[in-house]
């Protein structure tokens, strides 16, 4: 009897800035995207929990090779601390299993409180996460109410500013590094005010250099999807942006046929330190290299032309 032969899909490459709705898995949400591109391959950069909303870029084809990038890039998050509510799973997810006054909590008080988790901190993350102990996730573990110890983590708090304290509820705005928990950030800061406080709700508004300005709600995917694909692609960005912060060298004929091959090249006047995006004679995306000690430019990270 034949094989089947499995059926491919489109073979697009770039970067579509998806606001994901409340109520989705990160992975539910980019499912639906790839049937909707019929896509050959896709991946999103950074998972949300179905109760938060928000920015969730999401890479197809050639442009997934970039997504450790975008894993590795800070975050911007708004946040509802609920206070004076403690809960199992640091969200709105699980019931309340605690409850505390809070009359004590005034703006000047928060304030206070929040200054000291900016700059670097450690986080002891949730046992509702994807982190894995023995190859298994923590949150199956808590499903099942059992807890283990965990290492405490450093993140780094770039920005933490209060937007709006009314009665229990605490609007908060987080510019933060990878790794970062807000719910645990929310816990913390709800035993640092006395009252305790558990995450109500949750958006993610910028990841490294895409901001919520260019997101595409799903019911503007669907319509879009009725148009067919060129209006469907039309929303995708270049896939270099997701570097757009990064250093451009371009290169000769000469120097982007050795690094397609693998190899380090030198080039003239080009950054000495750190990481680049390197373009072709024809401002073609190769990929990314990174700078040697002795000054050449290797490549890391090369896609191809789509």
């Amino acid at each position: 009897m034949a094989r089947r032969q499995k059926r491919r899909g489109r073979k697009i490459s770039g970067i579509l800035l998806l606001d994901k709705p409340v109520g989705l898995t990160s992975n539910a949400a980019l499912q639906e995207v790839k049937r909707l591109y019929k896509a050959d391959k896709a991946g999103h950069t950074g998972n949300l929990d179905p109760l938060a909303s928000g920015l969730l870029p999401v890479c197809f084809g050639e442009a997934t090779k970039l997504s450790a990038f975008l894993l590795d890039s800070d975050k911007v998050y708004i946040g509802v601390c609920k206070l004076g509510e403690r809960t199992a799973s640091g969200d709105a997810e699980a019931e309340v299993f605690e409850r505390r006054p809070t009359d004590g909590v005034t703006s000047a008080r928060v304030e206070e409180v929040l200054e000291g988790f900016r700059g670097a901190i450690q986080q002891i993350p949730p046992m509702h996460s994807a982190i894995k102990r023995q190859g298994q996730p923590l949150y199956k573990l808590a499903h099942q109410g059992i807890e283990v110890e965990r290492e405490p983590r450093s993140v780094h708090i770039h920005e933490l500013r209060m937007l709006r304290l009314e009665g229990d509820e605490l609007e908060i705005y987080v510019h933060c590094s990878k790794g970062t928990y807000i719910r645990t950030l929310a816990e913390d800061i709800g035993e640092a005010l006395g009252c305790g406080a558990h995450l109500s709700q949750l958006r993610r508004t910028a990841v490294g250099p895409f901001t919520e300005g260019g997101m595409v709600t799903m019911e503007a995917l669907e319509e879009k999807g009725r148009q067919g694909f060129d209006a469907l692609d039309d929303l995708l960005l270049p896939m270099e942006e997701a570097l757009s912060g990064w250093p451009a060298v371009a290169l000769t004929d000469t120097s982007a046929f050795y690094v397609r091959q693998g190899q380090p090249v030198l080039v003239p006047q080009a950054p000495t330190v750190g990481w680049v995006r390197l373009f072709g004679p024809e401002q073609e995306f190769l990929g990314v290299g990174h700078v040697l000690d002795d000054g050449r430019i290797a490549p890391k990270r090369l896609v191809r032309a789509s």
